[in-house]
């Protein structure tokens, strides 16, 4: 596997040309900033009437409705909701598309499972950070990047890769290094991952754990502490060098509890169901859906909001944030950023 840095990227590929963020949210502020920032002539395209239309020209970024931005521009693109984008790309982005047009997107969803199919004679790219948005665009003002993964699924032009490169060092991500797969690996790995481990498969286990604590008496703020608030200083040592570094930094008897106990948790029948979990992404499934979810208003996932914000555990910990006062500012900021 190869993996690009600095030096195996130029920028002179995208300087002459015209470049359009569709969003400004937490990937689109990142993306046209670090861009505008590194000498690119970016623009962004919002709904006239969005409320992050003031926030992007007061960050010194030009604004332009969706349909305007992509008539003007040489590369578009789509850091819009995965639900929105079929139905924003058929009526306000494909008819306005030219030869030689390059359309990047930082997830493969779309093009993957074949919501959006553009037309032969353009350019179809990735370029996905593996962090969120708000840390693309720290980590550039600091002088360094995150990992990012590019991807070329149609290369009309003969320099798609070329630019994917160029987007990736203008954006910060050849500082860290960027790997080179498909629309398709892409898609199927970070959906599983999201639902098995990242997302769901750890969210239900913290709520677990919560649950059988205080279900056996104990203070909820105590299980609250040892399944939820510690499970960050964990995850940290996993960042920074892997499993053998938390059990290194961890006392004997954690890593031996851990070691002796965590299977007897996430057992086989787990493992197996998180290969049906692979197999419904692989396969569609999952796809289909989650878009006859939005068809239909999202009724399942505003009942899961719920029924998740109404968790004991989320009311407890709201308390207890609320007590470190060093959370509160971060959070606050990033929310409105």
């Amino acid at each position: 596997m190869k993996v690009y840095y600095d030096q195996d990227a130029s920028l002179d590929v995208l300087k002459e040309k015209k470049i359009a963020v569709l969003g400004f949210g937490s990937q689109g502020h990142a993306h046209s900033l670090n861009l505008k920032d590194s000498g690119m002539n970016v623009c962004v395209g919002l709904r006239k009437e969005s409320g992050r239309w003031s926030k992007a020209e007061a960050a010194g970024l030009k604004v332009m409705e969706v349909e305007e931005a992509v008539k003007w521009s040489d590369v578009v693109m789509i850091l819009l909701p995965d639900q929105t984008q079929k139905s924003v790309y058929d009526s306000q982005i494909v008819q306005h598309l030219k030869e030689n047009h390059t359309l990047v997107f930082a997830h493969g969803f779309n093009i993957h499972y074949e919501q959006i199919v553009p037309p032969s004679n353009v350019n179809v790219m990735m370029i996905a950070p593996k962090s969120p948005g708000h840390l693309v665009r720290r980590t550039f003002t600091e002088g360094n990047g995150v990992p990012c993964l590019i991807a070329v699924y149609q290369d009309y032009t003969g320099n798609t890769k070329e630019l994917a490169l160029a987007w990736s060092k203008g954006i910060g991500g050849t500082k860290a290094g960027v790997i080179e797969t498909t629309f398709k690996d892409e898609t199927e790995t970070d959906l599983f991952g999201e639902q098995a481990v990242l997302c769901g498969g750890s969210a239900e286990l913290i709520k677990s754990g919560f649950e059988v604590l205080t279900e056996a008496g104990y203070p909820p703020e105590l299980a609250y502490f040892e399944c939820m608030h510690e499970l960050k200083l964990i995850v940290d040592l996993y960042y920074e060098g892997g499993l053998s570094r938390m059990n290194y930094s961890v006392s004997d008897t954690a890593e031996y509890g851990g070691m002796t106990r965590g299977k007897r948790v996430v057992t086989k029948a787990a493992k197996e169901e998180m290969k049906k979990i692979l197999r419904e992404v692989q396969d569609g499934s999952f796809a289909n859906e989650w878009i006859k979810e939005n068809e239909a208003g999202t009724p399942n996932l505003k009942q899961l909001r719920k029924e998740n914000t109404d968790h004991p555990i989320e009311i407890v910990g709201a308390k207890l944030r609320g007590m470190m006062s060093w959370l509160i500012p971060k959070y606050k900021k990033e929310e409105v950023d």
